[in-house]
């Protein structure tokens, strides 16, 4: 029986789930938004939001507390420069978790978990995306104009 115990333990070994849930958080605070699993999701949150409120303390101490979990100095700098000003006002709540449905192969629940105030930055990257896509689909059609321009004097040329 597991009485008084307050985590999921997501099917993996103390140190693996450990790890995992250091690099969903180090994700989070490096792109403000990721896709997973809903139980992943729930439990990612409860470590983002406490890194989070030690950031807002902005103390040598809340960074050493923060670097025993997520052990990457780049993420913590981002998370104290950056993301913890953003929720300076802010008590609690600094992530959303938005349910997207069942995966298809397996059936498992799929959430997006994501910081509060930096939804306009996801929309940026998929307009960003588009253009490029756009770009690179007319750079392909005026290759393929070139290349068919090419070959036409050369057909008329063999004809001959």
């Amino acid at each position: 029986m597991r009485h008084g115990k307050d985590h999921k333990q997501l099917g993996r070994p103390a140190s693996h789930r450990r790890a995992m849930l250091s690099n969903l958080v180090s994700s989070l605070f490096e792109h403000k938004q990721i896709r997973t699993t809903l139980v992943k999701a729930k439990e990612g949150r409860r470590y983002a939001e406490r890194c989070i409120t030690f950031g807002k303390k902005g103390t040598l101490a809340a960074r050493r507390h923060v670097y025993k979990f997520i052990p990457h100095r780049n993420i913590i700098q981002i998370l104290f420069d950056e993301i913890a000003p953003e929720f300076a006002d802010r008590n609690g709540g600094y992530t959303r978790i938005i349910k997207l449905g069942r995966r298809k192969g397996d059936g498992a629940e799929i959430a997006i978990l994501e910081l509060v105030g930096y939804e306009t930055t996801q929309i940026e990257k998929q307009h960003k995306a588009a253009e490029k896509r756009a770009e690179r689909k007319k750079r392909k059609e005026e290759q393929a104009q070139s290349e068919e321009q090419e070959t036409a004097p050369k057909a008329s040329e063999a004809a001959e």
